[in-house]
């Protein structure tokens, strides 16, 4: 699998680009792009994996990814039927036509706000994810106003988090990213048992140290710490389908309970059991 670096057709005088409706939920597609990118989900849980970031999200999701932030697909595992709509913007949208104009800076700061990756929920998500499902029926200029709507209400709501307490850089070259890809592939596939470092090391074709070097500087965590990281992304899933906290720990390839309990309250800052009670009370 390699990493694919997408672009919007150059020939295509068009800002925006339209995936109505993409279906790869088969396939771990970890990639990035200069486009900025808008992507609606619903009728999925699935993983939210936006560079260093890592949750799930519940029955839908609305998320705005600024240029060149690795991120994986949005319905990567999903079984559910569901229902998926992407819009990509190009960078000279915001350098020729956003910038220059006065009357566009809310938009300049949201694009500005997309280098930390924004999730938005409430009243916006449910409004603004009508109105993409809408494009792919649209003629081009009610197409092209409807996204400046569309723009224009995410700009104004104040109904979203930052994924990252920082704006995110990409810290890879193209070769770093087909790597990258790689392990983050393996460690998908093999995450329920037991991966070593010198095992993933020498999948690199690295030693231990020139590996654990590497992976901190490309992704700002040990390896042990993202392995973890992404175990208690999917234990979180487990247990809001009903699994009980041990099944859980060990489905999610953690050897000892208590291990998969400090683990889940650092990484979440509360308890498994707490967790599973919160979600099923609210």
């Amino acid at each position: 699998m390699k990493i694919e670096l997408e672009t919007i057709d150059p020939n295509s005088k068009s800002p925006f680009r339209l995936l109505h409706d993409p279906k790869l939920s088969h396939l771990f597609y970890w990639h990035f792009h200069p486009e900025y990118e808008l992507v609606y989900i619903e009728g999925a849980n699935g993983t939210r994996h936006v560079g260093d970031h890592i949750s799930e999200y519940e029955e839908t999701d609305l998320v705005l990814i600024g240029s060149n932030i690795p991120h994986l697909n949005f319905d990567y595992g999903v079984k559910t039927t569901y229902r998926e709509e992407v819009l990509h913007i190009k960078p000279s949208f915001k350098n020729s036509f956003v910038d220059p104009m006065p009357e566009l800076q809310s938009l300049n700061r949201l694009l500005d706000l997309s280098r930390y990756g924004l999730a938005f929920h409430g009243e916006t998500k449910k409004v603004v994810g009508e109105l993409l499902k809408e494009l792919h029926t649209l003629k081009p200029f009610e197409y092209f106003m409807t996204i400046m709507s569309i723009l224009k209400r995410l700009s104004q709501s104040n109904e979203f988090e930052l994924l990252h307490k920082k704006p995110y850089k990409n810290r890879y070259s193209k070769k770093e990213q087909s790597r990258i890809r790689d392990i983050y592939a393996l460690i998908d596939e093999r995450y329920q048992g037991k991966i070593s470092v010198d095992e993933v090391a020498k999948f690199c074709n690295l030693t231990k140290p020139a590996f654990c070097r590497y992976f901190k500087k490309a992704t700002g965590s040990t390896f042990i710490e993202f392995l973890n990281q992404y175990r208690i992304s999917q234990s979180k899933r487990l247990l809001l389908t009903g699994k009980n906290v041990s099944e859980t720990c060990f489905e999610c390839g953690f050897e000892s309970l208590s291990y998969f309990n400090r683990t889940f309250k650092k990484v979440t800052g509360e308890n498994p059991s707490a967790f599973k009670k919160r979600l099923h009370t609210n």
